[in-house]
């Protein structure tokens, strides 16, 4: 086994191990909130989820950013200008945080009715959003400093810190929701103070002198923080069009099915993020290793990693489809507390239509990544915007208004395999300028 090998296995088992710690944030608060306030909370908890998406989305551009060009200028040799990256990028959290903590303060109340927020669910709805956004100055330091930490060397603390949150989180979650009869309250405090936790593993890079970047002594400078976020930009458009296509899906629903299918949807949607933070994870863990070796000029290297990551997740993705057609009832029955047989039809049938999506959705996630890691943020874009907006929103609702339910589950699976056809006629096209690349440098 070669080092690019090695290094494959390692960075990519552990950031599929830690963005799935991640993603339980919110599934840990679907599976309590399912136990302890019932098919409302559930309900609310999806109307309220497109602003963490926001938050999350954010934080994972500034970070995915900054990082993939700390990672390729480290790469290239440039030591000390790759290390001034990271200030900038903390100048960016400084003002994203103000942005967030201004719209809690003065329009949370017209988000939540906007977002569909009934009189049932209201006030439910408006918790979430409120302290999701009091807490968004930690949601984007957190991941900042984990994709900084994880690019300097350090995959093993990422992972740690991403897997420290998410248990705090799910210990925090039972121990206000039940003990303490919190509520929503309780379970929106535990995804708050998650990112608290992992902030603080992550110190411990800075601690003992390990990192190779630090904060220097430099003014904020607009265009550096613009051109380390469009970098990133292909993440947070992920995270947006999770939170927008959730919005829209909702909206839908409610005049199909409901509350009741709101809460089925919700249970599928969360399902959903953890296991596309599978695939998360095999790109996450793949960028340093594509940056650093594009930075060293080493063509082959970067080709390698990414059919790599491609074989993995196409087995990954069959895997997750057989266990989850088969055990679809009882995937569901973990969240329908009440036993309710309308939301378990629902969601039962979504899970083995929805699902199909998954063996496209990964090579799609890959794909983005990799132009993202060599520098070239225009079809990481654009495959992003296809999947998260162009194509699926239209899909929604055209094919609900013939299939209904059907319709929606649908709307999934023909975007990502339409946008992974895109994606690979993109990447074929891209090779000849990286050939002229190559030879240049």
């Amino acid at each position: 086994m070669d080092s690019v090998q090695k290094r494959f296995i390692k960075y990519v088992s552990l950031n599929i191990f830690g963005m799935i710690g991640l993603s339980c944030y919110i599934l840990a608060d679907t599976f309590f909130v399912a136990k302890g306030i019932g098919a409302d909370g559930l309900a609310a908890l999806n109307i309220a989820l497109p602003i963490y998406n926001v938050v999350n989305g954010i934080g994972l551009m500034l970070g995915m950013g900054g990082a993939t060009r700390f990672a390729i200028l480290k790469g290239e040799g440039q030591t000390e200008h790759a290390g001034g990256i990271f200030t900038q990028t903390l100048y960016a959290v400084f003002l994203c945080s103000i942005v967030f903590l201004l719209v809690d303060g003065f329009f949370s109340s017209q988000i939540a009715t906007w977002m569909g927020a009934n009189g049932e669910i209201y006030d439910m709805t408006l918790i979430y959003l409120q302290v999701v956004l009091a807490f968004s100055p930690a949601f984007l330091l957190n991941n900042v400093l984990n994709c900084f930490v994880r690019n300097d060397g350090n995959p093993n603390l990422a992972m740690a810190a991403m897997l420290f949150g998410s248990l705090g989180n799910i210990v925090l979650d039972y121990l206000f929701i039940f003990p303490l009869q919190m509520g929503m309250l309780g379970a929106v405090l535990a995804t708050g103070m998650a990112p608290l936790m992992g902030i603080l593993l992550l110190s411990t890079h800075f601690i003992r002198h390990k990192s190779t970047f630090k904060i220097k002594k430099q003014r904020p400078v607009i265009m550096d923080m613009l051109r380390n976020a469009r970098l990133g930009i292909a993440s947070l458009i992920t995270e947006l069009s999770s939170g927008t296509v959730i919005l829209i899906f909702n909206i839908l629903i409610l005049g199909i099915s409901g509350n009741m299918g709101v809460a089925a949807y919700g249970v599928i949607a969360n399902i959903a993020l953890v296991v596309l933070a599978i695939f998360t994870g095999v790109a996450h863990g793949i960028q340093p290793i594509i940056s650093d070796h594009f930075g060293r000029g080493e063509s082959q290297a970067v080709n390698r990693v990414y059919r790599y990551a491609l074989c993995l997740c196409i087995a990954l993705a069959v895997g997750i489809y057989v266990f989850s057609f088969w055990q679809a009832d009882a995937m569901v029955a973990l969240f329908n507390s009440d036993g309710d047989p309308q939301l378990q039809q629902i969601a039962n049938e979504g899970i083995k239509i929805y699902f199909v999506g998954f063996l496209f959705a990964g090579i799609n996630l890959i794909t983005a990544m990799y132009f993202s890691a060599i520098g070239t943020a225009k079809p990481s874009f654009l495959i992003a915007i296809l999947r998260g907006f162009v194509v699926m929103i239209p899909a929604a609702v055209l094919l609900s208004s013939f299939a209904q339910m059907v319709g929606i589950w649908l709307a999934f699976p023909i975007t990502e395999a339409i946008v992974c056809v895109v994606g690979q006629l993109i990447r074929r096209a891209s090779l000849k300028e990286q050939a002229a690349h190559w030879s240049v440098v």
